[in-house]
């Protein structure tokens, strides 16, 4: 797979994650009904949507910076795999399996993505580790 290609998978992944997060974050935080109802139907507490809202808006920013930020792109895409877990255990405990499908598609999305991420940045760990010293240590 060539340079060019890994780039492009990795934009249109962060472009389409960004939309789906970024959209659902908008929803937590102005209180959409359809949004706030089937979040408070799963069990989870207001504050905690709101929260999740302004999360995710954040993420969706670091996300969308090109070439910065890389080591917090990193905690961007384990929050949001985070949060896609979590949604399909608390989908599939409380609505059953057909109503899991969207966090199913948002895996396979992001797993894609973030695939590409580390194909564009191979030396992100390794950078890391001569910046902090660690590399060192072990």
């Amino acid at each position: 797979m060539t340079q060019k290609t890994v780039t492009t998978i990795y934009w249109i992944g962060t472009v389409l994650t960004s939309l789906w997060f970024g959209a659902s974050g908008f929803f937590e935080i102005t209180g959409n009904p359809i949004v706030w109802g089937i979040t408070q139907q799963l069990g989870y507490p207001s504050h905690f949507i709101y929260l999740l809202g302004i999360f995710k808006l954040s993420g969706v920013a670091v996300l969308l910076t090109p070439g910065k930020l890389l080591r917090l792109k990193e905690w961007v895409f384990a929050g949001i795999f985070f949060d896609i877990v979590f949604a399909f255990a608390s989908k599939l405990s409380v609505l059953g399996l057909p109503a899991t499908v969207d966090a199913v598609v948002a895996f396979v999305m992001v797993s894609v993505t973030y695939t590409m991420f580390r194909k564009m940045y191979p030396g992100l760990n390794a950078e890391f580790s001569k910046r902090t010293g660690f590399a060192n240590e072990m």
